[in-house]
């Protein structure tokens, strides 16, 4: 079974690399070296992540991720590419589950970041990983906007959140994906149904 966290990662890196320091992302206000320290420090720093629970350490996180930053460019990248195994999140027990949506959406985050691209082709095998992933967090996302929905993409069971769904979200595996992860500007997804319900979808604070 492929480990498409470490692809993922490895196709992130590359073209991080490739794109350089100073290329837009998707990630607004922030650059491509912004986004390689952001990883990096989730994963070497987990004293970082403490003002997501404690809003007054807030600024900890943004400090330490400054650091990092601060890195030279290609040093920043060889850390994202070769990440810790001791890590909570990047160790070999829970780096697939943890990491393959993360690592994902932010090569996409790069790959959009220009505003010229087009779909990837993903294989099965990657799509119904990221499936399984997004019912939780659809339905999360879903229930509260207090939106029913029926999530389709083509050869893969529905997702349904609710009997009556008052819109369906149509699109292939990995635009789904960008889209409930706040990138909804930037994802190829139809959305079906009442238009008022269809805008605050649209516009939501959606993902993490």
């Amino acid at each position: 079974m492929t480990n498409y966290a470490r692809a993922e990662r490895e196709l992130l890196a590359d073209l991080l690399l490739s794109e350089g320091p100073d290329a837009p992302t998707l990630c607004e206000g922030w650059t491509t070296r912004d986004l390689a320290a952001h990883i990096v420090v989730r994963e070497r720093r987990p004293d970082s992540a403490v003002g997501l629970l404690i809003k007054p350490l807030a600024e900890h996180g943004e400090k330490v991720r400054l650091a990092r930053a601060a890195l030279p460019y290609d040093q920043l990248i060889s850390q994202l590419r070769t990440p810790p195994v001791w890590s909570p999140v990047s160790n070999p027990v829970v780096d697939p589950l943890a990491n393959t949506m993360e690592m994902f959406i932010h090569h996409e985050d790069v790959r959009r970041g220009g505003g010229t691209w087009e779909p990837r082709q993903l294989d099965r095998e990657l799509e119904t990983t990221l499936w399984r992933n997004l019912k939780l967090i659809s339905r999360a996302a879903l229930s509260r906007l207090k939106i029913t929905a029926s999530i389709e993409a083509t050869g893969l069971p529905a997702i349904r959140n609710g009997a009556e769904p008052q819109i369906r979200i149509i699109g292939d595996v990995g635009e789904i994906a960008v889209f409930f992860f706040g990138r909804q500007r930037a994802a190829r997804v139809t959305l079906e149904g009442a238009a008022d319900v269809a805008e605050r979808l649209r516009t939501a604070r959606l993902g993490v």
